[in-house]
């Protein structure tokens, strides 16, 4: 249709006017050609009748127009605008968007063009609606990601994250340390240690790709690894820059949409990037704070460790005992064999004194030959015994080099608060260094505590 003016209702009064004086100017001949009387059909009264009669029916036909299609189409407009705040909620602060089909679809109640288009409309909302939850919820995920450095602290929490979005109620995440897969996190998992031994998740840290395991309801499961019935499965691989880091298993009660195997895709970019952050923000953490040689604690946070515990020991009223290590003639070891040697007798020692010591009690090589052992909850008489264990294990142990056995001896010195009334951790360091100083006076090899 040809265009007269910009707005379409206006274009379409004027051709429906048009049409209308037309009808009526063609109507007297009609009535001629039916036998009405010339002389009235030709009148000048009849034909102005039947013009107005067209203007009338064409005026009638624009507000029926107006109020049956441009109602429909103000409604539209109207659904339009509230699908473009929506669009804007994104860029605000808005957790989840709010279009439910009462509030953002449009009513079908006809089977024709202005159905039709309603119903594509309802689709489209439909399918934007997702699409922009999607995208808010990894903007959410990524940014619950960046908030944690600590690798155990980001699985933990990623983990968690990605069930609920999912809708899936067990899951667990796997890591790869030192050429090794190591189970990080589990939830509702059982056997979760023999989890980084299944062939399922090797082939996806293998093969870089997602494993899905679909298991029919007649199928009789033997050794399974949910606490509960799984009818599905996923093994999806963390890759980051085509180098795997891990894998995420999670289980659920019935099949993965099509839609969740999809956006696993875009929540494990994200998991794939925090993840090797955090896992180089270990390493870095690592090295500040682990001595390269022995791989125990440095001095500098060793200290830090001695202080913080020391604090504690005050404030809760429990004891805690430092043993200060000196390795007896042990340059004679280093002139004698060279420094790849030491270097050797000093990892045997920290693996030794390792040993020895429960879990949560801390080692620290304060420089060359000399270690620190700080003791959480001991006595002198723990401190002791801990002391003369390690002197023993140390003594008895040999360390081959060619055909000779070397042997090292220890001599220990150690303190324990608040058997000895400090007020400081540093001056409990400086009475066990004063016991050890007495030990080397009267022969080393000895335990002074």
């Amino acid at each position: 249709m040809i265009r007269i003016t910009k707005r379409v209702f206006t274009d379409l009064a004027i051709w429906m006017m048009g049409f209308g004086i037309l009808v009526g100017i063609i109507f007297p001949f009609f009535m001629l050609f039916l036998g009405m009387d010339p002389f009235m059909a030709m009148s000048w009264w009849f034909f102005a009748v039947c013009m107005l009669a067209g203007l009338f029916v064409g005026a009638v036909n624009i507000l029926l127009a107006h109020r049956v299609v441009g109602s429909r189409l103000n409604l539209l407009a109207k659904h339009m605008k509230d699908i473009e705040n929506h669009l804007k909620a994104i860029t605000g602060k808005a957790q989840s968007v709010d279009c439910t089909p009462e509030n953002c679809h449009i009513p079908v109640d006809s089977e024709d063009a202005i159905g039709a288009s309603s119903l594509a409309f309802n689709h489209l909302v439909d399918t934007l609606a997702k699409s922009i939850q999607i995208e808010m919820d990894i903007r959410t995920y990524t940014q619950l990601l960046t908030t944690y450095l600590e690798t155990d602290q980001l699985c933990r929490n990623a983990l968690v994250s990605l069930m609920e979005m999912v809708g899936c109620t067990s899951g667990a995440i796997l890591i790869e340390e030192d050429g090794e897969l190591r189970v990080n996190h589990t939830m509702g998992l059982t056997k979760s240690s023999s989890l980084s031994s299944n062939p399922l998740i090797l082939d996806s840290m293998q093969t870089l790709k997602r494993n899905v395991i679909n298991i029919p309801d007649d199928v009789m499961l033997e050794g399974v690894m949910t606490s509960f019935r799984p009818s599905q499965i996923i093994v999806e691989p963390i890759v980051y820059k085509q180098l795997p880091l891990g894998v995420v298993v999670l289980a659920s009660y019935e099949t993965f949409s099509s839609e969740v195997l999809d956006n696993l895709d875009l929540f494990g970019i994200s998991l794939a990037l925090a993840l090797h952050n955090a896992m180089t923000y270990d390493q870095v953490q690592k090295l500040a704070a682990i001595d390269p040689l022995t791989n125990v604690y440095n001095r500098r946070f060793g200290l830090s460790r001695l202080h913080e515990e020391f604090v504690r020991s005050v404030k809760q009223n429990t004891a805690l005992a430092v043993l200060m290590i000196d390795i007896d003639h042990f340059k004679q070891v280093n002139d004698v064999y060279g420094h790849t040697v030491g270097d050797r007798v000093l990892r045997s020692i920290a693996a030794s004194v390792r040993s020895q010591l429960r879990e949560g009690d801390i080692l620290i090589r304060l420089g060359g030959d000399e270690f620190m052992v700080v003791l959480l909850g001991a006595s002198r008489s723990d401190a002791l015994e801990v002391g003369e264990a390690i002197r023993r294990q140390v003594s008895e142990k040999h360390i081959k080099y060619g055909e000779q056995l070397i042997q090292v001896t220890l001599s220990i010195g150690g303190a324990s608060f608040p058997e000895v009334d400090v007020e400081y951790e540093k001056e409990l360091v400086e009475a066990a260094d004063q016991a050890l100083y007495r030990v080397k006076e009267s022969g080393r090899n000895k335990v002074s505590v």
